[in-house]
């Protein structure tokens, strides 16, 4: 049964989501519904599936498949967040060649971006929260880490695999 409902999860989370960082909110929804994991566990595998190559999306399912249920949960939600999105892409390559000159479309997609800012927003607020504080209590050396993060990023063009680096020996010795 659980395979059942880790796959239905994952159908729901590709069909309803665009990829990248607007499948957290969807994934957080899903795993703390249904009891599979706490939203700091979510969190962890969400960096975890960052610093890793491939999709997010994809990453998430796959490490969020293994911890609820193993190896054959991890195939069910790679398999359930990938069909719906080879389903609608087959679905959108045939619409769009049909109807690629339509004002309809135009106006569909013009408003379906900001809701993603939305959505993508609202994924950086519950981030931060869930990584910067402890029962409601600033974490100040984990607010450092990410405040120097950004500044190396942005003034001395650090790599992200430098700054992942830099972050976690950071995290081991300031927060421990």
């Amino acid at each position: 049964m659980v395979y059942l409902e880790l796959f239905w999860s994952f159908v729901k989370i590709g069909f309803t989501s665009f990829g990248g960082i607007s499948m957290i909110p969807l994934i957080n929804h899903e795993m703390v519904g249904h009891g599979w994991m706490t939203l700091e566990e979510v969190a962890d595998i969400v960096a975890i599936a960052e610093m890793t190559p491939g999709p997010l999306g994809l990453n998430c399912a796959t490490f969020a498949g293994m911890r609820v249920a193993g190896l054959p949960g991890s195939l069910v939600t790679v398999f359930g967040v990938l069909s719906p999105t080879f389903t609608v892409c087959l679905a959108a390559a045939i619409a769009f060649e049909k109807f690629k000159n339509s004002k309809f479309l135009t106006n569909l997609l013009t408003g379906i971006r900001p809701m993603c800012l939305g959505m993508i927003a609202s994924v950086i607020l519950s981030q931060a929260i869930s990584n910067y504080t402890d029962a409601g209590s600033p974490v100040w050396p984990a607010v450092f880490i990410g405040v120097l993060g950004i500044i190396l990023l942005d003034r001395f063009k650090f790599t992200v695999p430098k700054l992942i680096v830099l972050s976690a020996a950071l995290g081991l010795v300031l927060v421990r």
